[in-house]
Protein backbone atom coordinates (compact mmCIF):
# COMPACT_ATOMS: atom_id res chain seq x y z
CA UNK A 1 0.00 0.00 0.00
CA UNK A 2 1.28 3.46 -0.90
CA UNK A 3 -0.48 6.64 0.23
CA UNK A 4 -1.28 8.99 -2.62
CA UNK A 5 -2.04 12.68 -2.74
CA UNK A 6 -5.81 13.14 -3.02
CA UNK A 7 -6.86 16.56 -1.73
CA UNK A 8 -5.75 19.91 -0.37
CA UNK A 9 -7.71 21.20 2.61
CA UNK A 10 -8.03 24.74 3.92
CA UNK A 11 -9.68 25.85 7.14
CA UNK A 12 -11.68 29.03 6.53
CA UNK A 13 -13.21 31.55 8.90
CA UNK A 14 -16.10 32.41 6.55
CA UNK A 15 -17.27 29.69 4.17
CA UNK A 16 -19.37 32.03 2.02
CA UNK A 17 -16.47 34.44 1.53
CA UNK A 18 -14.04 31.62 0.72
CA UNK A 19 -16.39 29.91 -1.76
CA UNK A 20 -17.09 33.26 -3.45
CA UNK A 21 -13.35 33.97 -3.80
CA UNK A 22 -12.44 30.54 -5.18
CA UNK A 23 -15.44 30.46 -7.53
CA UNK A 24 -14.17 33.77 -8.94
CA UNK A 25 -10.98 31.87 -9.81
CA UNK A 26 -12.93 29.12 -11.58
CA UNK A 27 -13.25 26.50 -8.84
CA UNK A 28 -16.56 24.67 -9.19
CA UNK A 29 -18.18 24.35 -5.79
CA UNK A 30 -21.73 22.97 -5.77
CA UNK A 31 -24.69 25.28 -5.28
CA UNK A 32 -25.30 25.89 -1.61
CA UNK A 33 -21.67 25.20 -0.66
CA UNK A 34 -21.37 28.69 0.82
CA UNK A 35 -23.73 27.72 3.65
CA UNK A 36 -22.11 24.36 4.48
CA UNK A 37 -19.41 23.60 7.05
CA UNK A 38 -17.47 21.47 4.51
CA UNK A 39 -17.26 22.04 0.75
CA UNK A 40 -15.26 20.44 -2.05
CA UNK A 41 -14.37 21.44 -5.59
CA UNK A 42 -12.85 19.00 -8.08
CA UNK A 43 -9.37 19.74 -9.42
CA UNK A 44 -7.60 18.44 -12.51
CA UNK A 45 -6.28 14.90 -12.24
CA UNK A 46 -8.96 13.83 -9.78
CA UNK A 47 -7.70 15.93 -6.87
CA UNK A 48 -10.00 18.04 -4.69
CA UNK A 49 -9.87 21.39 -2.92
CA UNK A 50 -11.64 20.99 0.43
CA UNK A 51 -12.77 23.87 2.61
CA UNK A 52 -13.77 23.42 6.25
CA UNK A 53 -15.01 26.03 8.67
CA UNK A 54 -13.11 26.71 11.89
CA UNK A 55 -16.00 25.10 13.77
CA UNK A 56 -15.55 21.91 11.76
CA UNK A 57 -11.81 21.93 12.45
CA UNK A 58 -12.50 22.27 16.19
CA UNK A 59 -15.06 19.45 16.13
CA UNK A 60 -12.50 17.13 14.52
CA UNK A 61 -9.68 18.28 16.81
CA UNK A 62 -10.81 20.08 19.98
CA UNK A 63 -7.31 21.51 20.47
CA UNK A 64 -7.21 23.13 17.02
CA UNK A 65 -6.43 26.85 16.97
CA UNK A 66 -6.28 29.19 13.96
CA UNK A 67 -2.69 29.90 12.94
CA UNK A 68 -1.17 33.23 13.88
CA UNK A 69 1.19 35.36 11.83
CA UNK A 70 1.67 34.89 8.13
CA UNK A 71 0.13 32.05 6.18
CA UNK A 72 2.40 29.04 5.82
CA UNK A 73 1.18 27.86 2.43
CA UNK A 74 -0.04 29.19 -0.89
CA UNK A 75 -1.97 27.87 -3.85
CA UNK A 76 -0.28 28.42 -7.20
CA UNK A 77 -2.56 28.90 -10.20
CA UNK A 78 -1.14 28.80 -13.71
CA UNK A 79 -2.68 31.28 -16.12
CA UNK A 80 -2.74 30.88 -19.90
CA UNK A 81 -0.66 33.99 -20.57
CA UNK A 82 1.16 36.87 -18.86
CA UNK A 83 -1.78 39.11 -19.79
CA UNK A 84 -4.16 36.77 -17.95
CA UNK A 85 -2.06 37.12 -14.78
CA UNK A 86 -2.62 40.88 -14.98
CA UNK A 87 -6.33 40.52 -15.74
CA UNK A 88 -7.06 38.05 -12.94
CA UNK A 89 -5.03 40.10 -10.44
CA UNK A 90 -6.86 43.32 -11.35
CA UNK A 91 -10.24 41.55 -11.23
CA UNK A 92 -9.61 40.24 -7.71
CA UNK A 93 -8.11 43.47 -6.37
CA UNK A 94 -10.96 45.42 -7.99
CA UNK A 95 -13.41 43.13 -6.17
CA UNK A 96 -11.81 44.10 -2.85
CA UNK A 97 -9.34 41.27 -2.26
CA UNK A 98 -5.86 42.08 -0.96
CA UNK A 99 -3.19 42.25 -3.64
CA UNK A 100 0.03 41.21 -1.90
CA UNK A 101 2.36 41.43 -4.91
CA UNK A 102 1.49 43.27 -8.11
CA UNK A 103 2.20 41.44 -11.38
CA UNK A 104 5.85 41.55 -12.38
CA UNK A 105 8.22 39.74 -14.70
CA UNK A 106 10.16 37.44 -12.38
CA UNK A 107 13.77 36.59 -13.07
CA UNK A 108 12.85 32.88 -13.29
CA UNK A 109 10.87 33.49 -16.49
CA UNK A 110 7.29 33.98 -15.29
CA UNK A 111 4.77 36.78 -15.01
CA UNK A 112 3.96 36.49 -11.33
CA UNK A 113 1.56 38.03 -8.80
CA UNK A 114 0.11 37.19 -5.37
CA UNK A 115 -3.39 37.83 -4.03
CA UNK A 116 -4.71 36.84 -0.59
CA UNK A 117 -7.90 34.87 -0.12
CA UNK A 118 -10.32 36.07 2.58
CA UNK A 119 -8.30 34.25 5.27
CA UNK A 120 -4.96 35.70 4.18
CA UNK A 121 -3.70 32.61 2.33
CA UNK A 122 -1.52 33.43 -0.62
CA UNK A 123 -2.80 32.62 -4.09
CA UNK A 124 0.05 32.86 -6.57
CA UNK A 125 -0.87 33.66 -10.17
CA UNK A 126 1.76 32.86 -12.80
CA UNK A 127 2.35 32.27 -16.50
CA UNK A 128 5.51 31.62 -18.51
CA UNK A 129 6.87 34.79 -20.13
CA UNK A 130 7.66 32.91 -23.32
CA UNK A 131 5.36 30.30 -24.88
CA UNK A 132 6.44 26.65 -24.53
CA UNK A 133 8.31 25.41 -27.56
Amino acid sequence: MTPRFDALGLVVSDMAAAVTFYRRLGFEFPEGAESESHAEAPLPGGLRLMLDTEETARSLNPGWQPPTGSARHALALRCDSPAEVDTVYEDLVGAGYHGELKPWDAFWGQRYAVVHDPDGNGVDLFAPLTPAQ
